[in-house]
């Protein structure tokens, strides 16, 4: 069968040569269509349920959120495991499906459960669904340099203007924000002037709920042109907040500046960002959809940066915190040194041994034929370029050298044989 095979292929020379033509080709053009990254991704196929109800033990959540989420869930078809994680004001719940299932068909099934589930939930809580990430998808952290804003300014740009921009990058599926200070408005109630007044808490946060609001109402006709009538009530300062009306005393207005101070703060935080010692800082971390490039979207999160930056305040930059971009370079360079070197070394030992030019040319031609072949499979059973695999062909670079030069020591041998018999047998 393999001289048969030999045979074949020396007498249809053009056609092999073609067949090897056709498939470098198609493995350049594997190469630039296979997804690229630095880590291989081998976490399981799963979608992420979060709940948050604030102010409750992780028992309340577990019984009231945890619980019912996992118990309706567990109808989703092609499920392989529901686990549920309950913590002090948060729930979250991972479903997680067989390798062979496609990421947005199995959560638009959660989702269509969640409808249900929603309504045995308490009142007040929302589910929802985690990015379309993976755990490796944290492909790159960057922070602001702003050595003339406060961390609350600082983190309200990131949130009302860096994060929506990049948001808008093809291939990202989150941009999740880190560092600083939340800003917020601050009531202090002091307890005794409620007693005093006679107001409840509760009664406080519905009338400053109620008082930040904007309500629609009819419209009238006047000198034949219609006017829309609407009460505009957003707050917008500290002022506004003092004067909402909680009720009355006496026939006196009771506001929120008579039960306690109002103050513009922070949310209270669970931890700081520091960068290298020397301080707090604000950022963002780009987290990517599940099956992108990662080198492509780095490269287009950059750019995008680039275009922010021209918005941004005087004296603000953006500072790269991490880059997995570097990795994946230091990975794609890697497999091509060692291709440069091995060619280098197999033509000298072949031509050192056998003084035989084209000998070491068909040795080099089968490497990155056989390379090319590689990358046509790692496309076809969809697995990346990542250092385990580069990592993978680069070992087997060192096997197909061995078998060319085996090979063609071989027919080298056999030839010179036939050729000195050749010379024996003339007269």
């Amino acid at each position: 069968m393999v001289r048969r095979l030999i045979e074949i292929a020396l007498r249809n020379r053009f056609i092999v040569l073609l067949i090897a033509g056709g498939l470098f080709a198609w493995g350049i053009f594997s190469i630039g269509k296979n997804p690229i990254d630095a880590i291989p991704d081998l976490s399981e196929n799963q979608v992420i349920v979060y709940t948050e109800w604030m102010g409750r033990g992780p028992q309340i959540i577990e019984d009231q959120i945890t619980y019912p989420l996992v118990s309706n869930l567990q109808g989703i078809p092609r499920i392989k495991n529901i686990r549920g994680t309950s913590m002090f004001g948060m729930s979250f719940v991972y479903v997680i499906f067989e390798d062979n299932v496609d990421l947005y068909w199995a959560r638009t099934r959660v989702l269509e459960k969640l409808n249900y589930a929603q309504r045995l939930l308490p009142q007040g809580t929302t589910p929802t669904l985690g990015p379309e990430g993976t755990g490796v998808g944290h492909i790159f952290w960057y922070h602001l340099d702003a050595p003339q804003m406060d961390l609350g300014e600082q983190r309200a740009l990131q949130d009302w203007y860096v994060k929506f921009a990049l948001q808008t990058v093809p291939g990202v599926a989150e941009v999740a924000s880190f560092g600083g200070f939340e800003k917020q408005y601050q009531i202090i109630i002091d307890p005794i002037k409620l007693q005093f007044y006679n107001i409840s808490f509760m009664d406080v946060m519905t009338k400053v709920r109620a008082g930040n609001n904007d309500v629609g109402g009819s419209k009238f006709e006047m000198s034949d042109m219609a006017y829309i009538i609407r009460g505009k009530g957003y707050i917008k300062n500290l002022a506004d907040v003092e004067n909402i009306s909680l009720g009355e005393n006496n026939g006196i207005p009771v506001r929120v500046k008579d039960i306690g101070a109002v103050q513009m703060g922070g949310e209270p935080r669970l931890g700081i960002f520091d960068m290298d010692g020397k301080g707090e800082v604000v950022g963002g971390i780009i987290v990517m959809r599940y099956g992108e490039n990662a080198d492509n979207v780095i490269a287009a999160v950059k750019e995008k940066m680039n275009e922010v930056q021209k918005g941004l305040p005087a004296g603000v930059t953006f500072k790269t915190s991490y880059d997995r971009s570097v990795l994946i370079k230091e990975a794609i360079d890697s497999i091509k040194g060692t291709l440069i070197e091995v060619m280098i070394v197999v033509s000298l030992v072949v031509l050192l041994f056998l003084f035989h030019w084209r000998s070491a040319l068909v040795i080099l031609i089968q490497i990155p034929i056989s390379v090319a072949v590689g990358f046509i499979l790692l496309e076809a059973f969809g697995i990346s370029s990542n250092i385990m695999s580069l990592t993978g062909i680069a070992l087997a670079i060192g096997v197909v050298v061995d078998d060319g030069i085996v090979m063609v020591e071989n027919a080298y041998r056999h030839l010179s044989e036939e050729q000195i018999k050749k010379v024996g047998n003339e007269p």
